[in-house]
């Protein structure tokens, strides 16, 4: 019986492995550019920064059989906001970090038992940073690493913002467990829960209005404000759509706001946003991020420094899309450097030295071939390289 991975697991062939390091090599000048320094977190962690405080369900972690509680990363803003907290503590902010690598999440197979999700991402986070400045280098940097990835409008990129402050005002009347179902029932879009609620006339009308109110940040705004008042995140959220709107328009994305919108893991207590594709048969989350002070403090990080933001970006799922919009730069082909019986190995050695110090990739065919035409199948059965023949 042949072997098969593990469910979730991934076999890249050559071609994947070659993209994604294209794309994390991309990022990585823009990353740098900017001022952000390269680290590298650890894949195992302690399951305590793991859930980071509570903000990551266990059942979301795939954990290890050892002596100490040991997990696998499922995202590696933990372990940095740990590093920058502990280790780093004593660099000055605002410290600017970024990192690449393989995250694992831990989900439930259909056929039941454990599944488990590798998946390739590239993170900046920004630390001690408290006020609106930090966002807005952020997403200059996002749009900044979208336009060397040269998706193109064609995926319908959408850019969905939200902020933590703003489902507090929407949940700010109720109390207990009503609280808990009415912000559940806003982020799942369940708008018969609400509508069988025991709420007044005049709750259930607006958060059904809520329900429905997404779309451009400035129609959104004013409709926020018919409902709260002026309130100090509309005045941070107008600032960040007119910063945005630019260079958005220029990579073909649409900002969207959205009141609802909560991240899966609960790691952020402030700005929240999700950039979003159009993927072969579903939207695909091609990155996210926002702000995550309450994780800072956690780690340690006095109360003067205890402020972080970031955002990461899915590396394999941009990979094919990029591969389905048939956007892959295809490679300059390779030469196979092929020797007739009346020549050598050493030769074709030679041969190939000279095409590698002229930057081209050459393969040895290791054993002699009676005759061009032999060596013209054999170069297009490789894979149609460039044939470089020794010989008569």
């Amino acid at each position: 019986m042949a072997l098969q991975p593990a469910a979730g697991a991934k076999d890249l062939n050559p071609r994947q492995v070659e993209t994604n390091r294209n794309l994390t090599e991309r990022l990585a000048r823009v990353f740098r550019l900017w001022g952000y320094d390269e680290v590298s977190p650890p894949r195992i962690e302690r399951m305590k920064t793991l859930m980071a405080g509570g903000a990551i369900a266990s059942r979301d972690i795939v954990r290890l059989v050892a002596d100490d509680p040991l997990g696998l990363r499922p995202e590696m803003t933990a372990s940095i906001a740990r590093a920058a907290s502990t280790r780093l503590a004593n660099r000055p902010r605002p410290m600017r970090l970024w990192a690449s690598g393989t995250v694992f999440q831990s989900r439930a197979a259909d056929e039941g038992g454990q599944r488990i999700e590798e998946n390739l991402q590239s993170s900046v986070e920004l630390f001690g940073v408290a006020a609106i400045e930090a966002e807005m280098e952020l997403l200059s940097l996002l749009m900044a690493s979208v336009a060397v990835l040269n998706l193109g409008s064609m995926n319908c990129p959408r850019l969905l913002l939200g902020h933590t402050r703003i489902m507090e005002l929407i949940l700010q009347p109720f109390k207990g467990s009503k609280r808990d179902a009415v912000r559940s029932a806003l982020i799942h879009f369940d708008r018969l829960a609400i509508e069988t609620m025991e709420l007044s006339v005049k709750e259930r009308q607006v958060l059904l209005t809520l329900l429905d109110c997404r779309g451009t940040p400035e129609q959104v705004l004013r409709q926020l404000q018919t409902f709260f008042g002026q309130q100090p995140v509309f005045n941070d959220l107008s600032r960040l759509c007119t910063l945005l709107r630019r260079t958005a328009l220029e990579q073909g994305i649409v900002v969207q706001l959205d009141p609802s919108f909560q991240p899966r893991f609960k790691l952020y207590t402030g700005w929240v946003f999700q950039l979003v594709c159009n993927g072969r048969s579903a939207p695909v989350v091609i990155a996210r991020g926002g702000r995550y002070d309450d994780l800072v403090q956690r780690c340690g990080a006095p109360s003067n420094q205890a402020f972080g933001a970031g955002f990461s970006l899915a590396i394999d799922p941009i990979r094919e899309l990029m591969a389905d919009g048939g956007i892959v730069a295809e490679a300059e082909p390779d030469v196979i450097v092929v020797y007739s019986s009346q020549s050598n190995l050493e030769e074709a050695l030679e041969r190939q030295r000279g095409w590698h110090e002229s930057g081209r990739g050459a393969v040895i065919e290791l054993h002699p071939i009676k005759s061009v035409d032999e060596a013209q199948l054999l170069a297009q059965a490789r894979g149609k390289l460039q044939l470089d023949w020794i010989g008569p």
